[in-house]
């Protein structure tokens, strides 16, 4: 083994890491709730099955990682915007994922925040045999 040259500085030690941004992702994935969503005379004065799903980017300027909840986003959190989403009326699937979305891209998120944040909501009672889905990705600049 005398022959065995080590490699020096391959494996930095987690302390002495250069500064980079990391990123985690969190997913809330088939949220089911009922909503008050819809422009047909039809879906009007009634709720509605949504199924939700959400990915947010969350960056961590020191490149550690996350090991306490208020540096990342509580899933619970995510399906409450939803749920008070779904209390009112709106009338496009497409404004309430807009609308979760900004309220995700608002959540805090201590030492670093949410980057960005896709929301895909699947309406499945819109259309006979079918689906109707719509996703909007929302980033910071």
């Amino acid at each position: 083994m005398d022959s065995v040259i080590p490699l020096r500085g391959s494996w930095p030690d987690e302390g002495a890491l250069p500064a980079v941004v990391s990123e985690t992702i969190v997913r809330l994935d088939g949220l089911r709730l009922m909503a008050a969503v819809g422009v047909n005379r039809c879906e009007i004065g009634r709720r509605q099955p949504l199924v939700i799903w959400t990915e947010l980017g969350l960056e961590h300027g020191s490149g550690g990682g996350i090991d306490r909840l208020e540096q990342t986003v509580d899933y619970r959190a995510i399906a409450m915007a939803a749920s008070d989403l779904a209390a009112t009326h709106i009338d496009l699937i497409e404004t309430f994922a807009h609308r979760l979305a900004q309220r995700c891209m608002a959540m805090p998120v201590a030492g670093g925040r949410v980057a960005w944040a896709r929301v895909r909501l699947d309406k499945p009672e819109a259309v006979d045999n079918g689906l109707a889905s719509v996703s909007v990705h929302l980033r910071a600049r």
